[in-house]
């Protein structure tokens, strides 16, 4: 049986003192067969400005990406459509996201809203860290709905002089979202009104100078996983649905101790059946692996595999859980690898898209 995939890149393509080059192209489509290996481009556009973060629909129909543009005190969130007939990607219409440097978004899961996340630099403008917006029929994005703002900092005075949102993530069951603030070391859970309003559950802090960055979800919906940027952790959480809370149940470096100085992680993802979970770290230019027990949530080192280039900012997984893509930033390529379930090791397949300045991966079947 093949499996194709559908495969949506968001590139760089225009300059930010924080990277290093613009040399992208904005939001592209390839097509992967999983068998083969083979990999085609089906469309892009460059009229986004600098896509550094996607989400899609299922069906891959419906793409919503961030624009982060230096200097601008708002970023902007665009609606395409993509149709797999004819290839073609189609721009549907655009909305502000009421904050700087728009660092992430997810697409509820009743498929009725867009979650937004801006990470904040500077002051002035909306400055809201969320804001939620309403899906169209269309797949148009409606005018903002709700927002939220976030205050604070944390110990690490060059990163954490403010609230940093740095992603948002549904639960499993959905109706609430969770938010990874990496300025103030918290993540911070809201209940999803059917209006779009974000009513405040609670936070959770986890250790000083963490800079919680990117989340996990285990398919048993009891656990969450952390990917923290500033100390190179990955940190397992117990979830209460209920109330939003989570505590703490393991922490793990996620690069061997002489390497932690001289990196910074970034994406974390999941196996589908929930025994594995993958870390990117940027220094270190690594995927990580670790084991994840099923009954406690605490995670056991299975080994670090090299991504195949440089900055490997964003990791996805093939719907299947064969494959596992590393969108290596400044390498200039999102390399492919092998993944053996029972094991959960990576092996680099040579295979590889060519692309400037990826920036982020999502796979559909």
């Amino acid at each position: 049986m093949r499996k194709d995939c559908l495969v949506f890149v968001g590139s760089l393509n225009r300059e930010a003192p924080y990277f290093q080059g613009a040399r992208g192209v904005g939001l592209g489509v390839y097509s992967f067969d999983e068998e083969t290996l083979e990999t085609r481009k089906l469309a892009e556009t460059n009229d986004v400005d600098n896509p550094t973060f996607l989400s899609v629909t299922l069906d891959g129909s419906r793409i919503y990406a961030n624009s982060e543009v230096f200097t601008w005190r708002e970023g902007t969130v665009s609606a395409y459509s993509f149709d797999r007939a004819s290839g073609t990607l189609t721009y549907l219409n655009k909305q502000p996201s009421l904050g700087s440097i728009t660092a992430h978004n997810t697409i509820t899961r009743d498929g009725t809203k867009l979650l937004v996340a801006n990470y904040g630099m500077g002051g002035g403008g909306p400055d809201r860290a969320v804001a939620v917006y309403g899906l169209e029929e269309s797949g148009a994005l409606s005018a903002p709905l709700a927002s939220v703002s976030h205050s604070g900092s944390g110990p690490n005075a060059a990163r954490q002089e403010r609230s940093h949102a740095h992603s948002i993530t549904e639960t499993i069951t959905g109706g609430t979202a969770i938010v990874a603030d990496l300025g103030i070391d918290r993540l911070v859970s809201y209940r999803i009104e059917h209006d779009g309003n974000l009513t405040k559950l609670g936070e959770s802090a986890l250790p000083p100078g963490a800079g919680p960055r990117h989340l996990a979800l285990h398919p048993n919906g009891r656990f969450v996983f952390v990917m923290n940027e500033l100390d190179s952790t990955i940190a397992s959480m117990a979830l209460d649905e209920a109330s939003g809370k989570l505590t703490l149940v393991d922490a793990r470096p996620a690069v061997p101790a002489e390497a932690r100085d001289s990196n910074h992680c970034a994406d974390i993802q999941i196996s589908p059946d929930g025994r594995f979970v993958y870390g990117s770290n940027r220094g270190h230019d690594s995927v990580v692996i670790m084991a994840v027990d099923q009954q406690t949530g605490a995670l056991a080192l299975v080994g670090y595999v090299p991504c195949g280039g440089a900055t490997p900012r964003n990791l996805a997984l093939t719907p299947s859980g064969g494959h596992l893509f590393s969108a290596n930033q400044n390498g200039d390529r999102i390399s492919i690898f092998a993944r053996d379930a029972e094991t959960g090791m990576l092996t680099d397949t040579g295979r590889a898209i060519e692309i400037g300045t990826p920036m982020c991966v999502k796979i559909v079947r």
